[in-house]
């Protein structure tokens, strides 16, 4: 949703004061006991999110606001995504996360690895204005073992001072070099980009991932994306394309949609984002496979999940709340930059498709790697989303 780093994370230790208490009556209800006998606060879970921008807003539309009305101490740990650190603490059985923001393809294959706790029968609140939890998240924001909390979008960018007349307004110019003459940067992952490659080519939306099932489709796409290789540069987080466009390095960039429609009103920016041929995903919450508070975790998820909740994380950064109650909640500068907003619905975009990334990702991966190395150069690595 995408990242190499792993980041090393502990639970903090309980400090001899804390234990003393542990051992008052008074304390023993918000308690239990590992079989070792060292006491564990039920009153604290963790929660692992991405970091920068997006974490501050779910620590001030959520985090916060919970910890306050259920007394609940949430510790916040960061990661870049992916499913191996899960697969690691459920494998060893040393879970330390209790929820994880994931993405929708990494949800289904966490999920279908067995590293999930089943949510389909979690009791989610009804949206503000009365519709059943089920009716109110939008597509693909509930799964077996996920709760949906962001609409997201990964959409292109050009740089201003090289196209001040005649600016580009479509995906296929994206692709089109001789009319829009200049580098381009993309993240480096075959997803997105091969979607954007048909659709550029004239494949229907509903046709993309039909059409990337074959031989002659894939072929189709890399076919496409040699027009953009001269000066190719890559990325792996999400300000690293800010940086690029403003420092004059490429003409075009790949870039999520929040990210650029943020950093494109920041001082010194000079940029437009164009929303045409986004693709569209969401991000889920999941409880790892074996959390000592799975039942605290829900409750979490419960309230990070509302109609309230989620339009006040969207409130301090533009991504699209995953019920459809929340949009009613918004600002009319909150509903022109969310992507799944009104302000877009005029433009093409497709829905990326998580089920059918996760079956074959490897597979595209292992070709798109064999394709990049014949001579794309790859930029440095920036802060995530």
């Amino acid at each position: 949703m995408r990242f190499s780093w792993k980041t090393v994370l502990s639970r903090r230790r309980m400090s001899f004061a804390g234990l003393m208490l542990a051992a008052l009556p008074i304390a023993v209800s918000a308690q239990s006991t590992t079989e070792t006998g060292t006491a564990i606060n039920k009153n604290e879970i963790t929660f692992t999110s991405w970091t920068g921008p997006y974490m501050r807003s779910q620590m001030l539309g959520f985090v916060r606001p919970y910890e306050s009305e259920a007394n609940t101490r949430v510790n916040v740990a960061r990661y870049n995504g992916g499913i191996d650190e899960i697969r690691d603490q459920v494998e060893s059985a040393n879970v330390i996360w209790d929820v994880v923001d994931l993405t929708q393809a990494d949800s289904l294959r966490a999920c279908k690895e067995g590293l999930l706790e089943d949510l389909s029968d979690i009791n989610l609140p009804d949206g503000k204005d009365g519709s059943a939890a089920s009716d109110d998240f939008v597509e693909g924001a509930l799964n077996e073992c996920g709760v949906g909390v962001i609409v997201w979008a990964t959409a292109f960018a050009y740089s201003n001072p090289d196209f001040q007349e005649n600016p580009p307004t479509s995906i296929a110019d994206f692709f089109d070099v001789d009319t829009y003459p200049g580098a381009r940067a993309i993240r480096d992952d075959p997803t997105v980009i091969m979607e954007w490659a048909l659709m550029a080519d004239g494949v229907p939306r509903e046709d993309v991932y039909p059409t990337l099932e074959t031989p002659e489709g894939v072929e189709r796409a890399f076919k496409k994306m040699e027009t953009i290789r001269a000066g190719l540069q890559l990325w792996q987080a999400g300000r690293e394309p800010v940086r690029m466009l403003n420092a004059g390095e490429v003409a075009m960039s790949m870039i999520w949609a929040t990210t650029g429609m943020t950093a494109s009103m920041e001082e010194g920016a000079d940029f437009t984002v164009i929303m045409d041929g986004r693709v569209v995903e969401v991000d889920l919450f999941g409880i790892p496979k074996g959390s000592r508070f799975k039942e605290e975790a829900m409750d979490f998820i419960r309230y990070a999940s509302s109609t309230e909740a989620l339009a006040e994380m969207v409130s301090y950064l533009p991504n699209g709340p995953t019920r459809k109650s929340s949009l009613a909640l918004l600002s009319d500068e909150s509903l022109n930059q969310i992507p799944n907003g009104p302000a877009y619905e005029d433009k093409i975009h497709i829905l990326s498709d998580a089920g059918w990334w996760a079956e074959n990702h490897s597979r595209l991966e292992e070709k798109f790697d064999i394709w990049m190395s014949a001579g794309a150069r790859q930029g440095p690595a920036g802060t995530v989303r």
